[in-house]
């Protein structure tokens, strides 16, 4: 779940609390490019790119992760959505040290795609590696790795935490964490029995 579902949860409340900061980003980067200020419509249309692209690039990362399961495997298709997780962390951690508010709509754009196979490819290798009798108490995990991102995205926002104006980049990168976590234990995870048996005709290796 930490390299899974909890991407998803954790980038659907981390957003909230560096809003008024990353506005005031978009203020500052404009000034000095243009040398006048932006009007509010300005920020507020730049502020829903930011927010609602994510949605889009779920829809972009869902569409290809059938194929990824069956090209890859179940667990080396869950090592590849580290890949833009790693990539959306560092366009949006750098984003003020570059000067750039696009690097912050780019990066949670490839977010967005990090969720969208990370909840198609998750729920699949979690169902099929489950023994049958737990297979329902594992599948819920899923929902419950959304739900601690969410909670660990609150707390992270917090101004006691990350949620000033000094750390906000790094907050906006904290799903690197996650993704390294999961580079690091997956490889020693098995692979899902029914992918090794009907996609890679290895009956020993499912057994």
């Amino acid at each position: 779940g930490i390299g899974g579902t909890f991407h998803y949860g954790l980038q659907v409340s981390i957003i909230n609390s560096p809003a008024e900061y990353i506005k005031s980003f978009i203020h500052e980067t404009w000034l000095k490019r243009y040398g006048s200020s932006p009007s509010e419509e300005i920020i507020t249309l730049m502020w829903s790119f930011i927010v609602s692209i994510y949605s889009i690039g779920g829809l972009l990362g869902s569409m290809p992760a059938g194929y990824f399961l069956v090209r890859f495997g179940r667990k080396k298709a869950m090592l590849l959505t580290n890949i833009p997780a790693l990539l959306s962390s560092a366009l949006m951690g750098l984003s003020r040290l570059c000067g750039s508010f696009e690097m912050i709509i780019i990066g949670r754009m490839v977010s967005g795609v990090t969720a969208g196979l990370a909840l198609s490819i998750h729920n699949l290798y979690i169902g099929e590696c489950a023994p049958q009798k737990l297979r329902g108490a594992i599948a819920i995990t899923a929902s419950t790795a959304i739900a601690i991102g969410k909670f660990v995205g609150f707390a992270l926002g917090l101004r006691e935490a990350l949620g000033v104006d000094a750390l906000w980049p790094v907050l906006m990168a904290a799903n690197a964490l996650p993704a390294l976590v999961q580079l690091l234990t997956l490889p020693f995870f098995p692979d899902s029995p029914r992918y090794l048996l009907i996609d890679k005709k290895d009956k020993e290796g499912c057994i």
